[in-house]
């Protein structure tokens, strides 16, 4: 099943925390506290409407550059990029960028965190050449301000690593994943939890690489690491279930994979409760499990399922609606059921360039799959078309 890749989320939203009172006002903290929680909740279109509210009042209570008006920027951006509204987050992180450099000066840790949001909004966009001087002026101002082996260096090295391994350079991210790792290991002990994270990152550029024998032990370890601080039931447990499973599933390892995304998916749903974004997720992963292994009647229940909590929670335009409508056509096209599965990717194409634009990879992939099925329906013409733009996005991105 060729899934979409939806680019990893990192979100710096501070939501005002530690920010006195009196330097803007309780409105400002109360409009701070409902935005978070509609954040939380994903209903980002209501959070973007509080958050702009309270960037207003920010304004007019302390003035155009103080620190509480970059708060407010950060998080009003912070809420575009969630939806993959780039063109609207990038802006606010570049004014963000400037205050900090006018306020602190160009050297300043704040100036480097004020990069990365820039950074990592090029990097969803595919601007990997904006993205990467970007991360790399990070790390150096943090090496800087803060020391060689801090944990801040530790997060600039990862996000430098992400780009190289968007770009498929994963020589180039290794050594930097092993110093982060280092660092963290030494500043914050071996077992704790953001060891754990830098552990399932390295070993997801050796699962990439093929090298599952260097991949296996580090998600194990990430999983007892997290058993251990977080308890057998966290939610970050499942994360590092579905890590291993995956491990096991690229190598054909069914039946290795099936009862660790099983726990994974018993987890998230005592957690997060059955209807949440992240058991779909589960349930897609799950569902792969069985499509390879051509269980197909068990896979399209998991998948619709998944759809079903998708579009009642995060809205009918979502990415993962997306995604999950393209893992269910690619279900029925695997099965001959072309007139099943033409609608769905359809609409997939649809929702992806909505959210993301219409040059994203994602948007080359969905073409790409239904490219696949018009060749099997023998129409030639129309998977060309399709696929001669896939190629144009996918140069574009290069």
């Amino acid at each position: 099943m060729r899934t979409l890749m939806l680019a990893p989320l990192l979100l710096l939203l501070a939501w005002g925390a530690g920010v006195p009172a009196h330097a803007q006002g309780i409105e400002w903290e109360t409009l701070n506290d409902e935005a978070k929680s509609l954040y939380q909740h994903e209903l980002y279109d209501s959070a973007i409407v509080v958050a702009k509210k309270a960037l207003q009042v920010a304004e007019q209570a302390v003035g155009p550059d103080h620190p509480d008006v970059v708060t407010s920027l950060n998080n009003l951006a912070g809420l575009y990029r969630a939806q993959g509204q780039y063109a609207q987050a990038e802006p606010l992180y570049k004014r963000a960028l400037a205050i900090r450099k006018k306020v602190l000066g160009p050297d300043h840790a704040d100036v480097a965190t004020s990069l990365d949001c820039l950074a990592h909004v090029y990097h969803s966009e595919g601007k990997d050449a904006k993205a990467e001087p970007l991360l790399k002026r990070a790390l150096a101002i943090r090496e800087k301000a803060l020391g060689s082996e801090h944990p801040d260096v530790a997060t600039s090295l990862d996000g430098l690593a992400s780009v190289y391994v968007y770009q498929g350079k994963y020589r180039e991210a290794e050594p930097l994943l092993k110093r982060a790792l280092a660092i963290r290991e030494k500043a914050l002990s071996s077992e704790h939890a953001d060891v754990a994270t830098s552990l399932d990152v390295l070993a997801g550029v050796y699962r990439v690489l093929g090298q599952y024998a260097q991949a296996e032990p580090l998600y194990k370890r990430s999983l007892a690491i997290r058993e251990k601080a977080l308890g057998s039931e966290h939610p970050d447990v499942a994360r590092s279930l579905n890590n291993l499973a995956g491990v096991y599933r690229v190598q054909g390892q069914y039946a290795q994979a099936e009862p660790l995304y099983k726990r994974s998916l018993a987890i998230k749903e005592k957690a997060l409760g059955s209807e949440h974004p992240d058991v779909a997720t589960s349930l897609d992963v799950l569902a792969g499990v069985y499509y390879f292994q051509g269980k197909y009647a068990e896979a399209e229940s998991l998948l619709k399922r998944a759809l079903a909590i998708e579009e009642k929670t995060l809205g009918p335009d979502h990415r993962s609606v997306a995604l999950s409508l393209n893992n269910l056509a690619e279900l029925y096209r695997a099965q001959g059921q072309y007139a099943q599965a033409e609608p769905l990717y359809k609409r997939s194409v649809a929702i992806l360039e909505k959210a993301l634009g219409p040059d994203h990879p994602d948007v080359a992939t969905s073409l790409e799959n239904m490219a696949q099925l018009y060749r099997k329906t023998g129409r030639v013409k129309e998977a060309d078309t399709l696929e001669k733009r896939a190629a144009a996005i996918r140069a574009v991105r290069r």
